[in-house]
């Protein structure tokens, strides 16, 4: 049915009670809003996190994506601050072999989902950060000029009521709140293709030994894609991705999995999340199914969990004051209103079965600057947005749209806000200075340039 053929009943008008007040809300507890609650709340606002779920992470907990994603441009950390605070202190709460095996590694850490949950509920409430979990934003309320953010209409089994606020950050990854306030944005390639999404999932009673020995004994990781390929043809597995590259070791016998697709799921639409999730568990089972005939220590394999929804890679990306480009990644350029720095490569999934796959990497060492501008929504004064839907062009957002890169961007929206309450002004009146100061007194990385500067303050 479309849009003209649908019908509509019209609801009474109705009163709808304020159930809270706060300095900053946050919407959506991924990366990059559990970055921004704590870095707001540390810094001295009065901050809520709302969440629909019943707990933090975004799609490292809610789809089970199973590795960070690198911190590092493979010679030294550029993602530092509340994110990798965050993966340490998950580190240290895991059990001892996994402590030992990646103390020192920050690149692709394998994520311990329940772990993580309680590392992120703590973190949140040591920062003073309120948190709202089953709770969804039904629209938002706009001043007269509509320029403004003034509250938010939530849902939740307690009913409809509404948070009252002097700045938001938009941390949903689909831009949900921008969109509703009217922010412009983009969507998909110029044919509105979309990225796959992936359901991802856990499997133990797994020999890892054993599988480390087929890959010495066959020289590398050739054999794998050589095995998808069999697998395909022998129609154990459906057309798409040919690497099984995406495996997170949490200890020799559990297993993080990100292998396949589902294709043509556009993540800002229920209809279409219901079809992913439907999907997916059916290819995690023909999955399970060629890692249990086809692959060596997996022959007894158990899948523990699949996510509670498929794993979105791209859906809107907004409009802001600048829009981050692909030469800009090439080029490694820098800002003057730097914010944070990005290393990983673009990296872009096939949009259909037939299609290929796009890499661009840096050279070691390098990286480029995200400004602060990006994360300002066009036409909103008191709104931040970071994460896979701050503003870039498609090719940059295959590369942005990574958990520590949420993390940098999440932490730079949450100590803007708060330095705008500070000041009594809005998001485009606070120093820049200012922000990339306090930034680096709270440990994160800007650049060679600001090396001298950086301070060693953590989370409380």
């Amino acid at each position: 049915m479309n849009e003209t053929q649908r019908a509509y009943v019209t609801w009474p008008t109705e009163n709808i009670p304020v159930s809270a007040e706060a300095d900053v809300v946050v919407v959506g507890g991924g990366a990059s809003g559990i970055a921004a609650a704590i870095s707001a709340a540390a810094n001295g606002a009065k901050t809520l996190l709302i969440e629909q779920r019943g707990y933090l992470g975004g799609m490292g907990t809610v789809s089970l994506v199973p590795a960070f994603c690198p911190f590092t441009d493979k010679e030294k950390p550029v993602i530092q601050g509340i994110g990798m605070e965050l993966m340490e202190r998950m580190k240290l709460d895991c059990n001892e072999d996994y402590r030992k095996e990646y103390a020192s590694t920050l690149d692709w850490v394998p994520i311990d989902p329940e772990t993580l949950k309680r590392v992120y509920d703590d973190a949140a409430l040591e920062n003073g950060v309120q948190l709202l979990f089953h709770t969804f934003v039904y629209d938002v309320l706009l001043s007269e000029d509509r320029c403004n953010v003034e509250g938010l209409i939530i849902v939740n089994k307690s009913g409809r009521s509404i948070i009252r606020c002097r700045y938001c950050i938009d941390a949903t990854g689909d831009a949900d709140i921008s969109a509703l306030a009217g922010v412009p944005f983009q969507k998909g390639g110029e044919e509105g293709e979309l990225q796959p999404g992936s359901m991802c999932y856990l499997l133990t009673n797994v020999d890892r030994k054993r599988f480390r020995r087929f890959l010495e004994e066959t020289g590398d990781t050739g054999q794998l894609h050589q095995m998808v390929e069999r697998a395909i043809a022998e129609g154990v597995l459906p057309e798409g991705r040919k690497s099984i590259s995406g495996l997170a070791w949490v200890n020799d016998y559990l297993v993080g999995v990100n292998f396949g697709h589902i294709f043509g799921i556009d993540g800002t639409k229920a209809e279409d999340l219901t079809r992913g999730a439907i999907e997916g568990r059916k290819l995690v089972l023909r999955q399970i199914r060629f890692f249990r005939d086809y692959v060596p220590g997996f022959e007894q394999a158990h899948l523990v969990a699949s996510g509670e929804q498929i794993g979105i890679r791209e859906t809107r990306r907004i409009q802001g004051d600048y829009v981050l480009t692909a030469s800009d990644f090439v080029e490694a350029r820098s800002f003057p209103d730097d914010i944070a720095r990005n290393a990983y490569y673009i990296d872009i999934h096939l949009a259909n079965s037939k299609s290929d796959m796009t890499f661009t990497h840096l050279k070691p060492g390098q990286s480029h600057g995200v400004p602060y501008r990006v994360l300002l929504p066009e036409g909103i004064d008191n709104l931040w947005v970071p994460g896979r839907a701050a503003s870039a062009d498609r090719a940059v957002q295959g590369s942005l749209r990574v958990m520590p890169n949420c993390f940098a961007m999440g932490q730079a929206s949450g100590t803007a806000a708060a330095l705008a309450l500070r000041s009594g002004t809005k998001s485009r009146g606070i120093s820049v200075p200012a922000l990339q100061q306090v930034l680096l007194e709270q440990g994160a990385w800007l650049g060679e340039s600001y090396v001298g500067v950086q301070g060693d303050a953590g989370l409380s």
